[in-house]
């Protein structure tokens, strides 16, 4: 990469620009634990985070409802059911 040019060299966005959303639903216990994760690690590093129900938002029920909870950093899944905390931190940074 050293060779590249600089206009194609790929810079890696900082914590605060990054936006982590929660894909849950009400009384799912997994949820709740990975509600936890994406707070803290969210918190640490100044990232934005939202969450979304699929109870109340039928396309993301049809399309993540067996997978929940889900997190998408950037708009891309990241992870479903356990949400790893180094991971996702990892997924902020690099």
């Amino acid at each position: 990469m050293a060779g590249m040019s600089p206009l194609f060299r790929r810079k890696p966005s900082a914590p605060q620009d990054r936006l982590v959303t929660l894909i849950r639903k009400p009384g799912c216990h997994l949820c709740d634990d990975a509600q936890l994760v994406v707070e803290k690690v969210c918190g640490e590093l100044g990232a934005t985070w939202e969450q979304k129900d699929i109870s109340t938002d039928q396309a993301l029920h049809d399309q993540y409802w067996e997978q929940i909870p889900v997190v998408l950093v950037d708009g891309e899944q990241h992870t479903f059911w356990r949400v790893n905390e180094d991971r996702l931190r990892r997924a902020l940074t690099e």
